[in-house]
């Protein structure tokens, strides 16, 4: 197996090779949790679930952790405006973020820490880098001195003179050197807080990460992903805070970023009226085809989301299950098959999922054009294999025909009144009388219903 990945680090593709082949370990950033997710965000959530899957599929083991953020100032914020309290703000967007993510296939990792479960060692990190000169305690705030750390920059690539222009760095009379940033900071009044050598108060957001990966994946690791936006400069200092406070020369292994979301051409806005969470998408849409319009781009180019985006690969879907109804295959009891193996080259050469679901459909053509049932069942099962393996095709062919969106779910017909009315027209057809069962046909149709006449009946799907 030869799984090649571009690593940012290096700016190259690489033969994936990890440092243990019986426990492959992946940290991915997560939510910070002060409102819900939108689509960008889902956009990590779902290509590192592929990569997880596709990993576990070549691997024994896998150990996939995505932390979560529920010590913010912008949380801290929110509940000032609101005067709600900080764990029931952090505690129900976290729900609806899992409530989401499932909607959208996501399996989920296998450690979700949270921030505030882990001050502990983020303090015992941060003694570690003043012991050895590295951070330096300042009226209350404990800083990171770059200066310190002659290989700062090498994720991002920028100098420091770039660098201290490009991060709109916080100036404090405190900070021997402008790129400095926090590691600790003081809280007051409702703030949230912890005791520590330097006084009550909170973590800064890069040592989070860096305290969460050593506690479930060790000091050196795989892989460490995120979107691009957190290139510099959330994984650069999490590099550097990391490597200096473990003495060690690396932190992860391979880098990888996914790309940019825009929505509609434009930069998410709410005032531009185009910045969509995932939970009202899901009135609208089914997750599965957020998620195949999430995967249509590759992961590393920039995605622009739209919502006929999205009713495209509706319908794409759409002509999938289709094709599957034909054969009645259960989406269970196949895990002894292997996907296609197109698929599986296409996947191997940097994830190249939009090329894995053109495969997809060449698979199901072979299914249209196939002589013998017993071909089709062949065909079907590697479909089905081959999709799951990037979340898809969990739904049976009668439930997704059948889906509504919840804002219709109390109008029009329900799929109990669709039945008795298909009833009603067989009746009329057995009768010969077709104006009759014209009628109903019609009826059914301008409720977005159509009808599938075939010799074992009929069968009915929403448009």
């Amino acid at each position: 197996m030869s799984l090649n990945i571009y690593n940012t680090l290096s700016r190259k593709k690489e033969i994936f090779e990890p440092l243990d082949k019986s426990n492959v370990r992946i940290y991915v950033c997560g939510p910070t949790v002060y409102q819900n997710a939108h689509i960008g965000n889902a956009r990590p959530v779902i290509f590192f679930d592929v990569l997880a899957q596709l990993l576990r599929y070549f691997y024994p083991r896998v150990t996939y952790v995505r932390n979560i953020t529920d010590v913010d100032d912008k949380i801290n914020q929110i509940a000032q405006n609101t005067g709600k309290n900080i764990r029931d703000i952090t505690n129900e967007t976290v729900k609806v973020f899992h409530q989401d993510m499932r909607a959208l296939g996501d399996k989920g990792p296998d450690f979700e820490p949270r921030a505030t479960e882990h001050i502990p060692e983020m303090i015992h990190m941060i003694n570690s880098l003043i012991e050895k000169n590295y951070a330096y305690a300042a009226q209350g705030h404990v800083l990171f001195h770059v200066p310190s750390m002659a290989r700062y920059g090498e994720l991002s690539r920028r100098n420091r003179e770039d660098l201290i222009a490009g991060a709109r760095v916080e100036v404090a009379p405190y900070k021997k050197d402008p790129s400095d940033f926090v590691l600790w900071k003081p809280s007051e009044g409702k703030t949230p807080g912890w005791d520590s050598p330097w006084g009550f108060g909170r973590p800064g957001w890069h040592i989070e990460c860096s305290a969460m990966s050593a506690h479930y994946l060790g000091q050196e690791f795989d892989i460490h992903g995120g979107g691009q936006d957190l290139i510099f400069p959330h994984h650069e200092n999490e590099i550097a805070q990391s490597q200096c406070a473990n003495d060690t020369k690396s932190f992860a292994k391979y880098w990888i970023h996914n790309g940019y979301v825009t929505v509609e051409g434009e930069k998410m806005s709410k005032s531009a009226g185009n910045y969509y969470t995932v939970n009202e998408l899901l009135e609208e849409f089914p997750g599965e085809a957020l998620r195949l319009m999430l995967l249509k781009t590759h992961y590393r180019q920039p995605l622009d989301f739209t919502k006929e985006g999205v009713r495209e690969a509706k319908r794409e879907l759409d002509r999938f299950y289709l094709t599957l109804k034909q054969t009645d295959v259960p989406n269970d009891g196949l895990s002894y098959l292997d996907p296609d193996q197109q698929v599986i080259e296409a996947l191997k050469n940097d994830l190249n999922v939009p090329q894995a679901i053109t495969e997809l459909h060449r698979i199901a053509t072979s299914i249209n054009a196939a002589k013998t049932q017993e071909m089709k069942i062949s065909l079907a099962q590697s479909l089905l294999i081959s999709g799951n393996l990037m979340g898809l095709f969990y739904s049976s062919p009668d439930s997704w025909l059948k889906w509504q969106p919840s804002a219709l779910l109390n109008k029009g017909f329900s799929a109990k009144k669709i039945d008795l009315l298909i009833k009603e027209r067989n009746v009329e057809r057995a009768k010969k009388n077709y104006d009759k069962s014209d009628e109903i046909r019609d009826i059914l149709q301008k409720q977005g219903v159509t009808l599938e006449d075939g010799p074992s009946g009929t069968t009915w799907r929403r448009e």
